[in-house]
């Protein structure tokens, strides 16, 4: 128990980054998801808005990471630790995916949402934030908490460029011990806890909307 123990707390100091990573990213995936979706639906950038959510989508998630760590440094002459550059990749990828998600949801809100708020001549700003936003979110809940996940998940990439996350450690250790079984399996209770904790934190917050909307 001992030996099972001290494994467990040895790769769980990977949980920080593989955590900071997660909230870092998707601050940014939410952020920028929104404003795409802004501004595909405004007509405004729409062309570049595809391209990016097509390009970001359509290639690997290990090729951005090693493209923004790798290539963009040598390019512009800067320096980027692992930290940034995780999130960085992390939060552009799932900003396409977020995107995604927004616009199927404003796009099954009824055309009269915007027409009245049109006739009202209530401002842009307000209109979105006070009106479609609130409703958008509350209707494509279910999928940011998937995305949530999935990002989650893809963090353990981090460790192809040297970050020290939960993945990451259990390799350093399953070579320390010269086998794998038991780091990689403790690793996978990490991962699995996380991801079972953001479903009933997500099935909270699903029964407060639906609680505040009737």
């Amino acid at each position: 128990m001992g030996k099972i123990g001290d494994s467990f707390f040895f790769i769980g100091q990977g949980l920080f980054l593989t955590l900071g990573l997660l909230v870092g990213g998707l601050c940014i995936g939410l952020t920028l998801g929104t404003l795409l979706s802004l501004a595909r639906r405004m007509n405004r950038a729409s062309w570049w808005v595809d391209r990016w959510v097509s390009v970001l989508r359509g290639t690997p998630l290990i090729l951005q990471l090693s493209f923004i760590y790798f290539a963009v440094p040598g390019m512009m002459g800067i320096k980027i630790n692992v930290f940034a550059a995780g999130i960085f990749t992390f939060g552009c990828n799932s900003s396409a995916y977020i995107a995604e998600i927004l616009k199927s949801g404003i796009e099954a809100l009824p055309k009269g949402q915007f027409e009245a708020a049109k006739s009202l001549e209530i401002p842009f700003y307000f209109m979105w934030k006070d009106i479609i936003l609130p409703q958008v979110f509350r209707q494509v809940l279910p999928s940011l908490m998937n995305e949530t996940i999935s990002l989650l998940k893809e963090t353990a990439l981090i460790g192809t460029i040297g970050g020290m996350d939960i993945m990451r450690m259990a390799q350093i250790l399953g070579a320390e011990q010269f086998t794998y079984f038991l780091p990689l399996c403790l690793a996978g209770v990490y991962y699995y806890g996380l991801v079972f904790l953001f479903e009933k934190i997500g099935e909270k917050i699903e029964k407060k909307v639906s609680y505040a909307t009737h």
